[in-house]
């Protein structure tokens, strides 16, 4: 019986590489998107469904989570708040959504406790995060003790955070000595057509890239 893997897959550059780090591992991946009232959600549901396509994924889940609209208090959920163009500043950015990794590891949880896998890859990364503190090594550590605490005795799940340690250039180099198809995936914070190139993820994402001398593939503003 092949082992199985949740991959959390926003459809970013970070979590598909995560989840091509999975299938090289000999993972059977189970890919699980959340739709959550983001500014970008319907081109990034596209990326997911596009990089699933791409990595042949047959077991998939597409879970909406409305309520992060409902108490606002991120950029990316709430329309009266205007996604910072400026640059990366100290401090956790108001494109924080409170608490996100947190929740979306506790469903992936769920799905994975019932599929029987026994592992959960997540794209997060420390260094370049923008500052958002369920982006770390400590966090992630104490999440998977709660989880395996209190799910079912035979229950044992490992979170995989192969990027947790590296720059955005090394991601970008990664991807493609995997082969990744980052044409099909989506960083941006604000638009859904022309990525916009001044959002924190579009600048952390063109960074890498201009670090690793290479070009990125998706369409920018402008460009």
């Amino acid at each position: 019986m092949s082992k199985k893997a949740i991959c959390i897959l926003s459809g970013g550059m970070d979590s598909t590489l995560s989840s091509y780090i999975a299938k090289n591992e000999g993972y059977e991946i189970i890919a699980i998107h959340f739709n959550y009232g983001q500014r970008t959600e319907k081109r990034e549901l596209k990326a997911f469904r596009d990089v699933c396509e791409n990595l042949n994924v047959k077991n998939k889940y597409e879970i909406d989570i409305p309520f992060f609209t409902q108490i606002g208090a991120s950029a990316l959920t709430d329309a009266n708040i205007d996604v910072p163009i400026d640059g990366v500043k100290p401090g956790v950015p108001v494109t924080y959504v409170p608490f996100r990794n947190g929740i979306f590891l506790s469903i992936a949880a769920a799905v994975a406790e019932k599929e029987n896998a026994e592992a959960m890859f997540i794209g997060v990364v420390e260094e370049d995060s923008s500052g958002y503190p369920d982006c770390t090594d400590a966090f992630i550590n104490q999440i998977k003790n709660a989880i395996n605490e209190g799910t079912k005795e035979a229950t044992h799940i490992s979170i995989k955070t192969p990027l947790v340690k590296l720059h955005k250039s090394e991601i970008v180099k990664k991807a493609l000595e995997l082969n990744v198809p980052l044409e099909l995936t989506w960083s941006c914070y604000k638009e859904e057509k022309e990525a916009c190139g001044v959002c924190d993820s579009c600048r952390l994402r063109l960074n890498g890239f201009a670090q690793a001398n290479s070009k990125d593939p998706i369409p920018y503003k402008g460009s």
